[in-house]
Parts: C-alpha cells; sequence; structure tokens
C-alpha cells in the first residue's frame, strides 16, 4: 500500500482491492435488467430515443477521449474520507439524528457540491484561437481537496495538453483542478484542488437502497443553473445500461438528472451520497410521447474500492487483464452455426491469453460457468476476477469445443504498452475472420463491429 508521503484513510469502507465491472449485489432476489437503446419490443415502439449521459455543452462541443488514464498521485499529508457507520435498520442520519427535509439536506450539503467546467482551447488554420466548454458535476470526498466526478466529464484531459479543469464552488470561490486518475468502465474520475478545509460528504451504504426510497439530487443542469436540487424515488436496482463509457450496473431513478448533473452526488434521506448521477434517456416513442422520470446513478457501493485506489494509484489496482483484441459475434453469423461469443482477432505477446494457449480465431462461450455471448459479456464476467485469479475459459476453435485455463494479469500502464498486438497480426487475424470464410462451412457474413482491446 502507497504509505511513504500520502495516508488514505477509509473509515468503515469494505476495502478489498478491486471491485470495478458491476461490483458486489447482496440482494439475489434482485435479478439484473438489462437496459438496451435498440428498439423496444412489445409495448410501444420508440423514435428518437436516446441514452444521454448527463454532461452539458457549453459554447461548443467537447470531443471524446476513450483512453485509459493513468497518473500518479504527488502531494503528502492524510486524506479522510467519512463514510456513515449507521445500522442498516436505523432510521435516523448522521449529522441531527433524524431524517433530514429537503431543504435540511440542502443546506447540509450544498457546500460540498461542485460546478466542473472543462475548457478546450485551439487554433484554426488562420491563428484564431476558439475555447470550448463542458460542464459537469461532482462532489467534495475529502477536507484536502479530492473531488468525484464522471469520467465522461473529465475524459477529454488525457487527450490533449490544451484542456483545463475548473472546479466552483456556491460561496464563488473556484479553483484549477488537476486529473488524479480514472476508471472508464465504471465511469467515475478523482480530480485534486490545491485547497484545505473543505466541507466534504458523508459515503453512504447503497447496498441498503429499496425501489420506493426517496433520493435527491444536487448539480447543475444545463450548465448554467448551478446548484439545482431534485427530488424524487428509487425506481429499480440492478439495471445494466449502456452508455458510450461501456455496460454498467445502475439504479434507475425519476428524479430529475438532466444535461449537466453529470458525476454529481445522489443523497438518500440522510443526508448520505448513494449514488453518481450519470445518465437518463431522453426522446419521445413513435406515439409522439415524451419519455420522463428515467435517470440513471451508479452505487456509491460499486466505485468506492475504485476510488480508494485512484487517489493512492492513480489507477485500479488488481484489475484482470487478458491482453486480447475481440469482437462480437453478431446474430446474423449465428445464422451460419457460428457460436455466440467474444470473437478473438488478436493475442497480445506475452499475455496472460498466449499463457493460457488463446489464439485469434477462437470463440468463447464461457468463462468458468459463466456463459459468454459477446464481448460486452466477457468483459462483465472477467471483470468478477482480482488480478492472480486462475479462471477455465470454455472457447470454439475449428468448430471444436474445448477448455483452456488462464491466470489473469494486472491491467496496468505497463502491462496494456507491453501488450500490444502487432499491425500484422490484425491483419492476420482479419483474414481469419469469419466473414471470410466459406459459405459453404457455414462462415460467411457482414462483420459490422470493431475491435475490442481488452
Amino acid at each position: 500500500m502507497y504509505q511513504d508521503d500520502h495516508d488514505f484513510n477509509f473509515y468503515n469502507s469494505e476495502n478489498q482491492g478491486y471491485q470495478g465491472g458491476f461490483g458486489e449485489y447482496d440482494d439475489a432476489n434482485q435479478p439484473r435488467q438489462t437496459v438496451q437503446t435498440a428498439p423496444a419490443g412489445k409495448g410501444f415502439g420508440r423514435k428518437g430515443v436516446a441514452l444521454l449521459l448527463a454532461c452539458a455543452l457549453v459554447g461548443g462541443g467537447a470531443g471524446a477521449g476513450g483512453a485509459a488514464l493513468y497518473h500518479s498521485l504527488s502531494g503528502s499529508g492524510t486524506t479522510v474520507v467519512y463514510q456513515s457507520q449507521r445500522p442498516a435498520d436505523e432510521t435516523s442520519d448522521p449529522v441531527s439524528g433524524q431524517l433530514l427535509t429537503a431543504q435540511q439536506l440542502y443546506d447540509a450539503n450544498v457546500a460540498s457540491c461542485v460546478g466542473i467546467t472543462v475548457s478546450t482551447t485551439t487554433t484554426n488554420i488562420f491563428g484564431y484561437t476558439s475555447t470550448a466548454a463542458a460542464s459537469g458535476s461532482g462532489f467534495v470526498l475529502s477536507e484536502d481537496g479530492y473531488i468525484v466526478t464522471n469520467y465522461h466529464v473529465v475524459e477529454e484531459v488525457a487527450d490533449s495538453a490544451d484542456v483545463s479543469i475548473t472546479v466552483s464552488f456556491q460561496n464563488g470561490q473556484s479553483y484549477t483542478a488537476r486529473l488524479v486518475g480514472a476508471e472508464q468502465s465504471n465511469d467515475v474520475a478523482v480530480l485534486k484542488i490545491d485547497a484545505s478545509g473543505l466541507k466534504p460528504v458523508i459515503l453512504g451504504d447503497s447496498n441498503q437502497l429499496a425501489v420506493g426510497q426517496a433520493v435527491m439530487a444536487i448539480g447543475n443542469p444545463l450548465g448554467e443553473l448551478t446548484y439545482s436540487l431534485t427530488d424524487g424515488l428509487i425506481s429499480a436496482l440492478d439495471r445494466l445500461i449502456t452508455t458510450s463509457m461501456g455496460t454498467m450496473n445502475m439504479f434507475q431513478t425519476n428524479c430529475v438528472i438532466n444535461a449537466g448533473n453529470s458525476g454529481g452526488p445522489v443523497f438518500n434521506s440522510y443526508g448520505e451520497v448513494v449514488g453518481i448521477a450519470t445518465a437518463k434517456y431522453g426522446g419521445s416513442t413513435t406515439s409522439g410521447s415524451t419519455l420522463e422520470g428515467l435517470g440513471f446513478a451508479v452505487p456509491i457501493n460499486d466505485v468506492k474500492n475504485i476510488l480508494s485506489d485512484l487517489i493512492q494509484h492513480g489507477y485500479v489496482t488488481g484489475k484482470p487483464y487478458m491482453g486480447i483484441q475481440m469482437q462480437s459475434v453478431p446474430q446474423n453469423a449465428q445464422a451460419y452455426g457460428v457460436s455466440a461469443g467474444a470473437y478473438v482477432t488478436g493475442v497480445a505477446s506475452g499475455s496472460a491469453a498466449e499463457k493460457a494457449g488463446l489464439k485469434k480465431g477462437d470463440i468463447i462461450i464461457a468463462v468458468d460457468d459463466t456463459v459468454v455471448d459477446s464481448s460486452s459479456a466477457l468483459t462483465a464476467a472477467v471483470s468478477a476476477y482480482r488480478a492472480g485469479d486462475e479462471a477455465k475459459l470454455t472457447i470454439v476453435r475449428n468448430h471444436e469445443k474445448m477448455e483452456l485455463t488462464i491466470i489473469f494479469d494486472e491491467e496496468n500502464e505497463q502491462t496494456v504498452s507491453a501488450n500490444q498486438i502487432p499491425q500484422e497480426q490484425t491483419q492476420q487475424g482479419q483474414q481469419q475472420n469469419p466473414q471470410n470464410q466459406n459459405p459453404q462451412n457455414g462462415y460467411q457474413y457482414y462483420w459490422p463491429f470493431g475491435d475490442f482491446f481488452f
């Protein structure tokens, strides 16, 4: 553990290392449900329906990043993150001993909520400089200046030195922030500002959430209506939601979440942060009905340990890594007898996958007892493991099923840099791609998806 210059005390945390992917869930009676943005089946049609990340654009667009971020933590002292120790059956908040009204909750927490502006400066071919900005929200994690927000709010910082981050408080103070670390697959990032004596939030226990419980959000809708409070209920738990960041677990709420709310806190009635506002469904159905009250937030328990890792190391430790390039086997391929799964288009030299005997052209259909029917399903299955864990891969190779044993590497900057697939190997993998095979062997079809490195 990193202790030379910086101690990180996570009070009452379940600090067991990596709990990425979809985190841990105790309620076996709450099956996960996958929500997709494709047209609905029975019930009603959709017209212009989209799942929108709640990040507001101000004065221009902020382009997409996407690279994993690894940053070193600098500084000294002790960072303290406050977490509620309220028992599961307690009905009082940790401050006043009673449930908070909306006004009490806002007054107690608005000083811990921030606006985040990511500004990009560009110069065109004529020498004219322009600035575009994207706005989001966040909250204070510690007195010494650690701030939490969504990855997609600050992802541009990874791609350009001409990008700056400004964190603003309700009292009018603002600070330039640096990115400490981020985790794209869970859409979370940690920033650091040079400040002390800040008022941090108290982290709650999202495993105690239940449908029908009241929640409230504080954020910056549209990037202009700063420090707005909205309220609602928990509509559903354990939704698997797919955004541009990937597929992740979220809880659903009718608490209003608009563009600019991304990264802001979602509180329970005790004034504890139980989620991070992230996305909403927008648009209308084919009948012209407008979709309303479909907001989504990342449960705070899913990212507590990730936040700890990001502060200490700048990346998530123990995250499993295979070292393959893959694609999903689409539906039209299965019509020709190709197994559903994750199709391997490349294997990095020296990677865990190569040591396991995995080859380009293999189709991974299971990890231990978990069925894999797509590249995202493989990512979800592997996220349940830690680096160093052993797993059994069930694959299809040349129409025959076989099993391999893999020991996962750790995903970090060094591993990712070392596990690059040469271009010629990728080209060979494309030549072996099922779309190029003889249809008489049940293999020819159009392959419309790009590669995904994992």
